[in-house]
């Protein structure tokens, strides 16, 4: 059999790659010894997507890309790669060209968009009190509370970015609806996931954070994105 793809995940807003933990020990657990989390500063699309880019180019060999929220934005801004053989978007923003985050949250907007705050140096924060219920109301309350306290806060600015050439329209791709997403409406998620035609779409009965609350699952799609990488 061919060797394994590499696996980079892409955390996107109010958190970092640490949200990523439970499926890293999942996928390592499964025999997936090559995988990277990205460290985006959330501070614009660009520089998110080169972010990306740059820990793909370390990589010898296919990669698999796998966002989540916004980071299924910058996996499609970045997924252009001649080595990227699949893109996974976990409950994830998946704009076309010309497309921001924030113009699909507008077009549909999510439960919890009311709990976001602004400071005054422009990151746009979750209330913390309203974390849970927003972001990742099915884990236990002292997960969230963490979540809640240590949250990266993006540029607001950030969900104004476009995407410009969206990597979804050339590679294989799949996808992980989140039914009760506060977040980014699940019908929005939906819609985007409908027009990429993935190879598979797999809908939860979880929160946005379903890479924290539901690992297994989320592993399996990646795990079959990683094997069609490697045609087993």
């Amino acid at each position: 059999m061919s060797e394994r793809p590499t696996i980079v995940l892409v955390h996107g807003f109010w958190g970092g790659a640490a949200h990523w933990a439970n499926v890293i020990v999942e996928l390592d657990q499964r025999g997936y010894r090559s995988i990277r989390a990205v460290e985006n500063p959330l501070t614009s699309l660009a520089e998110d997507a080169e972010r990306t880019r740059k820990m793909v180019d370390q990589v010898n060999g296919p990669v698999v890309l796998v966002g989540h929220s916004y980071g299924g934005a910058v996996i499609t801004e970045a997924g252009d790669l001649p080595g990227v053989t699949g893109l996974v978007y976990v409950a994830a923003f998946a704009p076309d060209a010309g497309e921001s985050p924030g113009q699909l949250s507008q077009e549909m907007p999510p439960e919890a968009i009311q709990n976001l705050d602004q400071d005054s140096d422009g990151y746009l924060w979750i209330r913390q009190d309203k974390f849970r219920e927003s972001f990742c109301q099915d884990l236990p309350e002292n997960e969230a509370l963490v979540m809640a306290v240590t949250q990266k806060a993006p540029l607001a600015s950030t969900f104004g970015d476009t995407v410009s050439a969206p990597a979804w329209r050339n590679k294989p791709t799949w996808y992980q609806v989140s039914a009760n997403d506060r977040m980014i409406a699940p019908d929005n998620e939906r819609r985007m996931a409908q027009r990429m035609s993935p190879r598979r779409t797999v809908e939860l009965e979880t929160g946005h954070a379903s890479l924290a609350s539901q690992p297994v699952a989320v592993a399996d799609l990646i795990e079959e994105a990683a094997k069609d990488a490697t045609g087993s």
